[in-house]
């Protein structure tokens, strides 16, 4: 237990807390001294034996780094970027790869999952990318989504990666720092890669949690006369979008890790499982965070719409208050307008002033009324 009680400390970056765009991942990784044997899709080929990587003189070939394993132990890890499936094909035949798994693989926009076959385990994660913007609007993109496919073996190990973002480039070098934990093979660096995806995931929604504050200020912020000002609707919408966005990249995932923590598996180390659950543990809290996030968003939603609507109907108050005091004198104007001669006070010298006071003094006492009634 001594070799990993450090574990999660070795594979796990510090995770600062994470404003508007600083998760953003290094899309580096790419070998431009590869042998040109080695097909174009592969970032990295390496053999691991002791904990440690074995160097050599020239980048290795998956075939050459499989045949240095049968004939002197370890593992090979094998990293590859949107491979073709011609390119992956040479892959696939010199492992033994599933062919279902290696569809998959190819083609991407896999649901996250666990799938167990003779010998190998194929492991889906969806990496997610904070976006950064410096105002959040109807058409803002909050969230990228890219893809890791993991395939577990008892000596070799593969990753796919589909997406501009989510490079294992520096998870890589952080495992080739910690040998005890690289000596427990292949399901360490499953492990690690587990725990590196879900880091971002909280990290994610720690962002997005400061995106929904400020909507959720801006929705119930007064305005005029103290009444709440809302925000545009397809804001919160968009927003709502990328919320299910990071749930579809959650959601699936929780049960594959409960599995790899809970059932013994014979590729995977059985010190290594137990820290399956840890990552279970965290995914669980960021499940539970975009479910939050949802309703939130629904009740905000709902909010803004009937904020309008209360705004609308007092306008059209206010239109119909005046409407009325305005109906006064109209109707005075229309009657004394018809022209005829048998008209009350129409030849009195002091006949229209008054009728003028009158209508004044009816429409103020309509608008006090009004006023003090809460239309105006």
């Amino acid at each position: 237990m001594s070799m990993i009680r450090d574990l999660r400390d070795a594979v796990r970056p510090s995770r600062p807390a994470l404003r508007k765009g600083a998760l953003h991942l290094d899309n580096g990784g790419y070998d431009t001294t590869r042998d040109p044997a080695t097909p174009s899709a592969v970032v990295d080929c390496a053999v691991y034996r002791d904990g440690a990587r074995v160097q050599t003189p020239q980048p290795l070939t998956p075939h050459e780094a499989m045949r240095s394993v049968r004939r002197d132990g370890g593992f090979v890890w094998i990293g590859l970027h949107e491979p073709t499936e011609s390119e992956f094909s040479g892959v696939a035949s010199e492992f033994g790869l599933h062919p279902l798994a290696v569809e998959d693989a190819v083609q991407a926009h896999q649901r996250p999952k666990l799938e167990r076959y003779d010998d190998s385990l194929f492991t889906v994660f969806k990496t997610i990318h904070y976006v950064e913007h410096d105002e959040l609007t109807a058409t803002s993109e909050i969230v990228e989504t890219g893809e890791v496919m993991c395939f577990t073996g008892r000596n070799f190990f593969i990753t796919v990666r589909h997406g501009g973002q989510g490079s294992l480039r520096a998870l890589r070098h952080r495992l080739q720092d910690d040998p005890e934990l690289l000596a427990k093979g292949p399901s360490a660096v499953l492990h690690a890669i587990a725990d590196h995806v879900v880091d971002g995931y909280l990290a994610v929604a720690d962002a997005m949690q400061d995106d929904i504050d400020e909507v959720e200020t801006e929705v119930f912020s007064p305005g005029r006369g103290g009444v709440a000002r809302g925000v545009d609707s397809a804001r919160i919408y968009q927003l709502k979008r990328e919320v299910l966005e990071f749930k579809r990249a959650v959601s699936p995932l929780l049960r594959p890790m409960q599995l790899l923590s809970e059932r013994p598996m014979r590729l995977i180390d059985p010190d290594i499982q137990k820290y399956f659950r840890d990552v279970a543990d965290h995914l669980a809290r960021v499940q539970e965070q975009v479910f939050s996030f949802d309703e939130l968003l629904n009740s905000i939603l709902q909010a803004n719409l009937a904020q309008a609507s209360v705004a609308q109907n007092e306008d059209m108050r206010k239109i119909t208050a005046w409407a009325a005091i305005i109906a006064v004198p109209t109707m005075v104007t229309g009657v004394y307008g018809m022209n005829f001669d048998a008209m009350p006070e129409l030849h009195w010298h002091y006949g229209y002033p008054t009728v003028l006071c009158v209508t004044v003094a009816l429409c103020v006492g309509i608008h006090r009324s009004l006023k003090r009634n809460g239309w105006l």
